[in-house]
């Protein structure tokens, strides 16, 4: 027994993790996606902070409840600095038609785990758990307290951190586990913007339809995968045989397909694509609803539906902007990513439907000027247009900003090290992402992983998996990360040079 626990002991982290946590890691995870933590849930949540709780228990760390933020705490010595890890537990909604499995029962299949957050962001949860178990377990002498972070809002509202700041310091530095490696030195902008028109025919372009319904996709960072207009017959008997051959007639945009369905007085006419992290694989996405604003172009009569169907098919032109207008480029941050993201019914006034459109804004243009400037492009398709949308402020959103820092910054010379190190790569560059993080609001914080540059990221797409292979390597490379930041010196102004 006494040699068996010197033996222990002596493992290095990343030895105890190969050994004792790696087959955790897989099991653990499957759990953690059986919980449907979407916005529209509140019970999911319930249920996730209480496995949460005992996850935490189990294995061997305190579990504080902080509200919407969950802390998860391996305590070093007495006045210790505070290593953050920062994740969400939330997820992005699922329309289960779409996928070939239930998106929330946490599936294993030819090496993959699958579900709904394997990768975005339940995935890095699971690793950073059993990061910091291997380094508890291996005994090595910790210098550093590390305080992992878990939110519920990331996905939605996102307004849990900064609650959390009200009443919390937040850790000396934090490593944010929800992007790419080897560490991103610039996040993107998030914009939204929103534009309003009633469903109601007007005088104009008369058809013996009327557009009964417009609806498509399901949130504004996810590349909409189904769009469908449903028009109803008005004046005399039904007869929809030229108009479902023109439509069918149609060349689809590749990736997307149609179905035009007759049923009496009612013609259904869907869209379908594939859907995409619209920050991070935007170029992965088939926008549905752009398609069907292609598919319907002069078949539909004056009205709202016309109208913002015309104005997505302008700003889906492309997925960088150039449809509004936007020729932005920069060496280092890129070009814009704007997905033509929903169109729903105005909650305050069902008989409107609202078009949002989420944009990616790199650096210099301020939220202010991408606000005024995309208020006055709408005034002028009006004009050009005949339309009648109307920019919705209280719909649209542009507090975002972009969040870079010095690529020759302390801690990102040393988190491009560990990588290199961990990995075996050599040169490494910096990433710049389309897709916001908590480094946004917390401070002192850098997004490191957990996705492995040159994949397609598969977060908030439909049938969401992750490779078993690529959760052990990045749970290797956290574990490097852990035991050198954690058993060093504190970092002096780690962001500067």
């Amino acid at each position: 027994m006494i040699l068996a626990a010197l033996v222990l002991a002596a493992l290095t982290p990343l030895q105890h993790y190969e050994e004792h946590e790696a087959p955790r890691l897989v099991p653990m995870l499957v759990e953690v996606l059986r919980f449907p933590t979407h916005q529209y849930d509140a019970e999911a949540h319930v249920n996730q902070k209480q496995w949460l709780a005992k996850a935490a228990q189990d294995l061997g760390f305190a579990f504080r409840d902080a509200g919407k933020i969950s802390e998860i705490e391996l305590a070093g010595p007495e006045g210790a600095p505070v290593l953050g890890l920062v994740i969400h537990g939330d997820v992005q909604p699922a329309d289960a038609e779409a996928w070939s499995f239930p998106p929330f029962e946490g599936r294993v299949d030819a090496g993959y785990v699958l579900g709904r957050g394997a990768a975005d962001d339940k995935g890095p949860l699971v690793q950073a758990l059993l990061a910091m178990k291997a380094l508890k377990e291996s005994g090595v002498a910790r210098t550093h307290t590390v305080r992992l972070l878990v939110g519920s809002e990331e996905e939605s509202a996102a307004e849990e951190i900064p609650e959390y700041l009200e009443t919390h310091a937040p850790p000396d530095y934090s490593l944010v586990l929800d992007s790419e490696f080897p560490v991103v030195v610039g996040e993107k902008a998030w914009d939204g913007l929103a534009v309003v028109a009633p469903l109601a025919d007007r005088k104009g372009v008369k058809k013996p339809w009327r557009v009964e319904s417009l609806d498509a996709g399901l949130a504004p960072s996810i590349v909409p995968d189904r769009a469908e207009v449903k028009l109803r017959w008005a004046e005399g008997r039904p007869d929809w045989t030229k108009l479902a051959a023109a439509l069918r007639a149609f060349k689809m945009p590749e990736g997307t397909r149609l179905v035009v369905a007759e049923q009496s007085d009612l013609l259904r006419v869907i869209a379908y694509g594939k859907s995409a992290h619209a920050g991070v694989n935007i170029t992965g996405g088939r926008n549905a609803l752009v398609a069907l604003s292609r598919v319907v172009e002069g078949h539909l009569p004056s009205g709202g539906a016309r109208d913002l169907l015309d104005f997505a098919r302008l700003a889906g032109k492309d997925i960088y902007g150039t449809g509004l207008g936007i020729m932005d480029r920069d060496p280092i941050w890129g070009r814009y990513a704007v997905n033509v993201a929903t169109v729903k019914p105005k909650e305050d006034d069902l008989k409107s439907l609202v078009l949002f459109i989420n944009l990616r804004r790199i650096p210099p243009r301020t939220g202010a000027q991408s606000k005024a400037y995309l208020e006055n492009f709408v005034s002028k398709f009006n004009k050009s247009h005949r339309a009648v949308l109307a920019f919705a402020p209280e719909l649209s959103y542009f507090l975002d900003e972009p969040l870079g820092f010095d690529p020759n910054a302390k801690i990102v010379r040393r988190l491009m090290d560990i990588y290199a190190r961990a990995t075996g790569e050599k040169s490494p560059q910096p990433a710049i992402s389309g897709g916001g993080t908590y480094a946004k609001r917390l401070p002192s914080s850098i997004a490191f992983g957990m996705w492995f540059p040159g994949k397609p990221y598969p977060g908030h797409d439909v049938d969401e998996k992750i490779s078993i292979d690529d959760l052990q390597r990045g749970a290797r490379v956290l574990v490097s990360a852990l035991t050198e930041i954690a058993t060093g010196p504190k970092m002096i102004e780690p962001f500067k040079p």
